[in-house]
């Protein structure tokens, strides 16, 4: 089969040894610290621009704004990690309950992040008193930095890979389990799903929002970019994941596909399955916000 190498890049980008301790600063982490950093100027951006604004007055302001960042933190990680040990791992974690802390030996799910800051949101701007709806666009606003470099460190870190291929980009990922491919003789090329996810969640959500919140004024329509966001994560999620390497915990002999509902060999994967209803709250979020007067806040 052919593809493209993979490229020699090191997960770490350097390592100091203390004595018998190591600290290593990798790409991943420095990812997510730039990817945060970027959306959280962006924002800031938008929040000094009080015309982008309905009634021309922000959501919130810049400190309110760093201290909401708090809150999405410790939402991304509870949520995240509480995810993935209810949707993927329910059966180990139910006799491992102590393990449930151990991040450091991975396991993060996505859509539990995202529901962790919904609630690190919803707390927040109740707390607060703040407009519940551009609150959630100003965060709408400050994600895709942070998912384009966070699904460029998962290709750095040749992890999230997709199904064997033999289109022309395919790329051949090292390991023995990137290499474990049934029928293929040689070596295996896989779908660089990663890039995929890169370049629709994260590079044109961003451009788009860029577009959205400083030319054609979607931040006057609470909601707006939130549900466009719902909407384009979700159809971008759904759609990589027929080309996604699935989730070893759903492939077994007669679903080699992985497909976590499924009957006679049709269905759909845990990713599409949590897809479908970010797609329908996209699509009822937007026609909610299209309904409000743009002046109105």
């Amino acid at each position: 089969m052919n593809g493209i190498p993979f490229p020699e890049i090191s997960p770490e980008i350097f390592t100091i040894s203390l004595g018998e301790f190591e600290f290593a600063l990798r790409w991943y982490a420095l990812a997510y610290i730039v990817g945060i950093l970027a959306g959280w100027r962006l924002s800031v951006a938008a929040l000094k621009r009080p015309g982008l604004w309905p009634g021309d007055r922000p959501a919130m302001t810049p400190p309110e704004l760093e201290n909401l960042l708090s809150w999405i933190i410790l939402g991304i990680i509870g949520g995240g990690r509480l995810g993935y040990v209810l949707i993927y791992q329910p059966g180990y974690y139910l006799t491992h309950p102590w393990e449930i802390p151990f991040l450091w030996q991975g396991g993060m799910s996505f859509h539990g992040g995202f529901i962790g800051v919904i609630l690190a949101i919803l707390i927040f701007a109740r707390r607060h008193r703040l407009p519940l709806g551009g609150v959630a666009d100003t965060i709408a606003l400050a994600t895709p930095p942070a998912i384009l470099l966070g699904r460029l460190a998962n290709f750095v870190n040749a992890e999230l890979w997709g199904r064997p291929t033999d289109l022309p980009w395919g790329v051949i990922f090292p390991g023995a389990a990137a290499q474990d491919c049934p029928g293929i003789e040689g070596l295996c090329a896989r779908h660089p799903s990663q890039l995929y996810e890169a370049g629709i969640e994260g590079l044109f959500l961003l451009v788009l929002f860029i577009l959205m919140a400083f030319r054609w004024g979607a931040l006057k329509r609470p909601w707006m970019l939130s549900g466009t966001f719902f909407l384009v994560y979700g159809i971008g999620r759904f759609l990589v994941e027929f080309v996604r390497q699935p989730d070893a915990q759903f492939v077994s002999p007669g679903n080699p596909l992985g497909l976590a509902l499924h009957v006679d060999g049709w269905g759909l994967t845990m990713g599409q399955i949590l897809s479908l209803p970010m797609i329908l709250a996209g699509i009822a979020v937007i026609a909610h916000a299209r309904r409000r007067a743009p002046a109105t806040a």
